[in-house]
């Protein structure tokens, strides 16, 4: 990873960043969804811009800048969508003595899979969860993500079905983790 920086995502980052998140959701969900399921997953993915205000929404760049990754985590109860999906948004806040703190949001470049990028923000995101006083962590998977989260200690709880779009229902998976 010493080629690759991070920082928490800033108001001016959006435009680069949803750019990063519609290439992923195209290119990398293949394989785990059909098409229908790919193009209705932009309406149950994305980014909750509440994550940058609350400064807990993380990006990796490489030595040019380029976004690699980003991903968050946070002390609200919405546990996945955006600001534009059809999720509703929960916003209170999580009590961490009983509450599991939430990983949103996780995007890889596609021009970067394969390097350890998702893993290290979800190292980012946990690391900051637990210094927030978070003792386990749950979040929503893509079919895609799956295999990343399971490899980093995260079991399924349930699997689940967004609602329809267009009649087209995208498949995810509740998983949790003890921090």
């Amino acid at each position: 990873m010493s080629a690759f920086t991070h920082r928490l995502a800033q108001p001016d980052d959006l435009e680069a960043l949803r750019a990063v998140m519609s290439r992923a959701i195209a290119q990398l969900q293949h394989g785990f969804l059909t098409p229908e399921q790919v193009a209705a997953s932009n309406q149950v993915m994305g980014l909750d811009t509440q994550l940058i205000a609350d400064q807990t929404y993380f990006l990796v760049e490489d030595a040019a800048g380029t976004i690699a990754g980003c991903g968050g985590w946070s002390y609200r109860a919405t546990l996945y969508g955006g600001d534009t999906s059809i999720v509703a948004r929960e916003p209170q806040r999580l009590d961490p003595a009983h509450d599991a703190a939430k990983v949103r949001a996780m995007y890889t470049n596609p021009d970067f899979t394969r390097r350890g990028i998702g893993r290290h923000v979800l190292d980012l995101c946990e690391d900051a969860a637990r210094i927030a006083g978070f003792t386990r962590a749950e979040m929503m998977a893509t079919m895609a993500g799956v295999p990343l989260y399971e490899a980093c200690g995260y079991v399924q709880v349930e699997p689940v079905l967004s609602a329809p779009i267009d009649g087209v229902r995208v498949p995810l998976v509740r998983m949790e983790k003890p921090l």
